[in-house]
């Protein structure tokens, strides 16, 4: 049995965190606030802010994605976001276009040829420094996966936060139609992925922003699909309470 078969991973996910689009200003105002906190206070990526919310031109055609703990405080966890293309002008580069126009392999894929309304890009993945910076460790990112994450046979774990942002973010994706996802990843967040049977493609070389990043794009249908058997119950809770988070909002 391998360590992962160890865990049900939709059990342990509900046990601890809940998950929403975060579709009102009370929600997004909790996602601003964890992106301050991380990228302006913690990591110095962005310049701070007086009203301590970080935000920027992509937010407006964004869907957001909010992780919080399950208990009664519903403590903020960590936030992703889907950057769709703009709705006023389609045609405008996603962010990740404009850092990665000289380092795309177009041969893979041109993002600019594809249906505009059918891409986005994946950003703003943050998580609270409590949440992501191991015991006795100064070393902090904005959110990564690392080989520990994922504990021993004897001793398994698994990475919930970062997987679970991920997989809220591809809910979010197919709910509004959207085939590909891209997204600038850590150079060894695909060979992570791959063990959960999340197929991460390479688009191109690497680039330097807020450290060494890959050009990369994640196939919505594909995942969807060929998720290992063991990620599905995961997959699930996500999803179903990303769609509740819609439903909530159409009533």
């Amino acid at each position: 049995m391998s360590l992962l078969e160890n865990l049900h991973l939709g059990h342990g996910f509900r046990k601890y965190f809940r998950i929403d689009a975060a579709l009102d200003e009370t929600l997004h105002d909790e996602v601003f606030r964890i992106r301050h906190e991380v990228y302006c206070e913690d990591l110095g990526f962005e310049p701070i802010r007086e009203d301590r919310r970080e935000t920027d031109e992509h937010d407006a055609h964004s869907v957001h994605c909010l992780l919080r703990t399950v208990d009664p405080a519903h403590r903020p966890v960590g936030c992703a976001r889907v950057v769709m293309a703009n709705p006023a002008d389609r045609s405008i580069p996603l962010p990740f276009e404009r850092a990665c126009a000289h380092a795309l392999d177009r041969t893979i894929i041109n993002p600019a040829k594809l249906p505009r309304e059918r891409i986005a890009e994946v950003s703003r993945l943050a998580v609270r420094k409590a949440y992501r910076r191991r015991k006795g460790e100064e070393r902090l990112s904005a959110s990564d996966v690392r080989d520990e994450d994922f504990g021993t046979a004897e001793q398994p774990r698994f990475p919930y936060i970062p997987v679970s942002l991920y997989m809220g973010t591809i809910a979010v994706a197919a709910r509004h139609g959207v085939d590909t996802l891209f997204v600038l990843t850590e150079p060894r967040l695909a060979a992570h992925f791959a063990k959960l049977g999340v197929r991460i493609t390479r688009i191109g070389g690497p680039i330097e922003h807020r450290g060494t990043r890959i050009p990369s794009m994640i196939d919505v249908q594909d995942v969807i699909a060929n998720m290992r058997t063991l990620m599905k119950p995961l997959w699930r809770e996500v999803l179903a309470e990303i769609d509740r988070s819609y439903e909530s909002q159409e009533r």
